[in-house]
């Protein structure tokens, strides 16, 4: 069978039985010794506890059991916010949620919630994919959430399908550059050194954009992007880049000023490079968290949509500038 049919197969078919589940009223003395009369299977890293109607209410990782007090309740020390595959899910469902958040194993429940089996995550990396290099498992893990047919070898077709409506962005930005060009094509007729210096100044913005988004896509492998994520990742980006811009803000209006003897042509130049690799930073950062929580690839998308976005922003400030000021 091919691996991408695997994809489509339903989770419950893959799901193992030897699960232990524990009842929520349970202390946990005697939760252990429940599970002394059970015949535990040599996978066990996670336990399940379950109402009196059967319904998975938390998980209890083996190590949280053996380290908490003998007199607490199970459900003191258990973790009620449960990841649970419905037992119609996909293995690519599944596979995503093993990419985000990085589980051993994921219990998969029925439309009343009961707990029909747990998937390992042994399963997709010894059996369904029957990768031989353990130490690609980082790999597997960057790619497996969101496209896992990506990590297989494509065709030239699949490829280009694949790849070719994140250029779109691309061709579309640039559009949308030369129309903004022309919308300003009197201002810049007024000063020619503005011209001059449009490369740099787009340059500039797409270093930054680009720095930021590497970082991002980096950081995001290990987390799932939440507002509180993005604004301690924010708080810690902006104040960089805006002493990026303002150093290279201030170098190349010292050039421009020295070049052309024009004081406003140079604010126009500097001032815009520190609001455009500001822009950049926030575009760097927001548009790869944007595409994970959408389960897209950022490492396919975000380049393209970074970069037309930020190249989008730059002019707007670049030309907005220099018809404000000249």
């Amino acid at each position: 069978m091919k691996h991408d049919q695997h994809l489509d197969e339903p989770i419950s078919r893959y799901a193992r039985r030897d699960f232990t589940a524990l009842k929520q009223h349970l202390t946990v003395a005697e939760a252990l010794d429940a599970l002394r009369h059970q015949e535990l299977g040599e996978r066990i890293v996670y336990l399940y506890v379950v109402d009196e109607c059967d319904q998975l209410v938390g998980v209890l990782p083996v190590r949280r059991l053996l380290m908490a007090k003998l007199d607490r309740k199970l459900t003191e020390v258990m973790i009620s916010q449960v990841v649970a595959l419905p037992h119609g899910a996909s293995v690519l469902d599944a596979c995503e949620l093993f990419a985000m958040h990085r589980f051993l194993a994921l219990p998969v429940v029925d439309g009343e919630q009961k707990l029909v089996g747990v998937v390992d995550v042994n399963l997709f990396t010894e059996e369904i994919f029957d990768f031989t290099e353990r130490e690609r498992m980082n790999e597997v893990f960057e790619a497996v959430g969101f496209r896992v047919s990506a990590v297989r070898e494509a065709k030239p077709w699949l490829a280009f399908r694949y790849r070719f409506p994140w250029l779109l962005a691309t061709v579309a930005s640039g559009t949308v550059c030369a129309l903004l060009a022309g919308a300003f094509e009197a201002t810049l007729a007024q000063s020619l050194v503005l011209t001059f210096f449009l490369t740099l100044v787009l340059g500039l913005g797409e270093s930054v954009s680009v720095q930021s988004m590497t970082v991002t896509i980096r950081a995001l492998h290990a987390r799932r992007p939440t507002w509180g994520w993005f604004g301690r990742a924010l708080g810690r980006e902006i104040p960089t880049a805006l002493l990026l811009g303002v150093g290279c803000g201030l170098l190349v209006g010292v050039v421009v000023w020295l070049w052309r003897g024009s004081v406003t042509a140079a604010a126009v130049v500097g001032g815009s490079i520190v609001g455009a690799m500001a822009f950049a930073c926030v575009w760097g950062l927001s548009v790869p968290a944007l595409l994970h929580a959408l389960r897209l690839d950022p490492k396919i998308a975000a380049g393209p949509m970074t970069l037309a976005v930020t190249d989008i922003s730059t002019l707007l400030i670049y030309f907005s500038a220099a018809a404000w000021l000249l």
